[in-house]
């Protein structure tokens, strides 16, 4: 039930991200380039990052006392992109942030997908993003599939129906 509920949730942010995209290119985005290789790639990561995040997502959603506040669980995610690379290169980070931005999944993935489609060099941030999207998933599932597999006489916790 789990699987299903998480491949239905990356579908539909994969859909969301295929309609930014065409809208991207629609208004300019051009990837001068990149081959068909390096965009299989691209995708590939995002599709592998999606899925890390929906499984966090579950994750937290299972583990709040109720519905209501398992719909917000996974609100803090959407601060991620917003302390990482993808608006302000980490160089021009104030210091003592740098570590936070540096050192989080959104920012090698960033980088990574950004030498993939721009040219520009991936350096280790390809395998640290791989790194972090197998890491993800394999806590987000264990994390899940535990709090699922409890019993409900435990302690309250919010399971999908």
């Amino acid at each position: 039930m789990l699987v299903g509920h998480v491949v239905g949730s990356a579908l539909q942010v994969l859909a969301s991200l295929v309609l930014v995209g065409a809208i991207a290119v629609a208004i300019g985005f051009r990837s001068t380039d990149a081959t068909a290789l390096e965009w299989l790639a691209a995708f590939g990561l995002i599709v592998l990052f999606t899925l890390a995040l929906t499984w966090i997502a579950v994750g937290m959603g299972m583990a709040g006392p109720n519905p209501e506040a398992a719909g917000n669980m996974a609100t803090p995610l959407i601060l991620l992109p917003l302390i990482s690379s993808a608006f302000v290169p980490i160089d021009a980070i104030p210091g003592w942030f740098q570590p936070i931005a540096e050192y989080q999944p959104f920012t090698p993935a960033i980088e990574t997908l950004r030498g993939l489609l721009l040219g520009t060099g991936i350096d280790h941030n390809g395998w640290l993003a791989l790194a972090w999207c197998i890491g993800l998933t394999a806590l987000g599932s264990r994390w899940s599939t535990a709090l699922f597999n409890r019993d409900p006489n435990e302690g309250s916790v919010c399971r999908i129906r």
